[in-house]
């Protein structure tokens, strides 16, 4: 694997998934279905020839504790969240290996034996020996989000794309759930983004994919063989670069 890349050149990607898109048609709680879904996006990448790492949320577990933490500080409530995607993680991550595709969790925080604590060169190592590497817990830190989180790790590791899959098909001037007039991006530079304030991902998460020249791709989550599609080289979604 370690020579490897896809048709396109990308040789490594990492892919952003949201805690919510576990859901599925659920109200919260991991689906199966999803489980499955993801697995099968996942081997789609990797039989193109891609080296795969995932940063996922914990909007999915955290949402249902969010009565609880309502009053709480932000920082531990932050904590919560980054426990919520180290559950994610394991998921995802057991399901990939039931699967027969090798994946392997690395959390930013200690959690005991149930994850290795992240480090590049063991992300590294375990990405060019073909394993699917899960980030878990966002960056360790409070007032950071998974998406800040996935910039991070993917300019860390050296990902040839960052993918971020969400519940519409691109970037658009609006919301096109509920303005019909919506208008879809094919491309769109890191400064404009920021100058209109798209809400890609946070400030944070964008800035740090500008400064460090790092591609972005926005597409639909359910839409069915998208990955491999984006790894073909076509235009799926919408492109975000410098």
């Amino acid at each position: 694997m370690s020579g490897s890349e896809t048709g396109t050149g990308i040789r490594r990607i990492l892919l952003k998934l949201s805690g919510e898109a576990l859901m599925g048609d659920q109200d919260f709680g991991i689906s199966h279905d999803m489980l499955e879904y993801v697995s099968d996006e996942i081997s789609t990448a990797v039989q193109r020839g891609a080296q795969v790492a995932i940063v996922v949320g914990g909007g999915n577990i955290f949402r249902g504790l969010s009565s609880a933490a309502g009053n709480m500080d932000r920082v531990p409530a932050d904590q919560m969240g980054m426990l919520a995607t180290v559950m994610n993680a394991i998921a995802i991550a057991e399901n990939l290996n039931r699967n027969d595709i090798p994946a392997t969790v690395l959390s930013a925080i200690p959690v005991g034996s149930f994850t290795e604590i992240f480090s590049r060169r063991l992300a590294l190592e375990y990405l060019e020996s073909g394993k699917v590497v899960i980030f878990a817990a966002g960056t360790g830190n409070p007032y950071f989000t998974t998406d800040t989180a996935a910039s991070l790790r993917a300019i860390e590791i050296s990902a040839d794309l960052l993918l971020k899959a969400t519940q519409v098909d691109g970037v658009y001037d609006a919301d096109p759930k509920t303005d019909p007039s919506a208008k879809k991006f094919q491309k769109l530079g890191f400064d404009e983004v920021l100058r209109r304030q798209l809400g890609v991902m946070d400030l944070t998460a964008i800035t740090l994919c500008l400064e460090n020249d790092l591609p972005l791709r926005v597409y639909e989550m359910r839409s069915k063989g998208a990955l491999g599609r984006i790894l073909d080289g076509q235009n799926e979604g919408t492109l975000v670069t410098n």
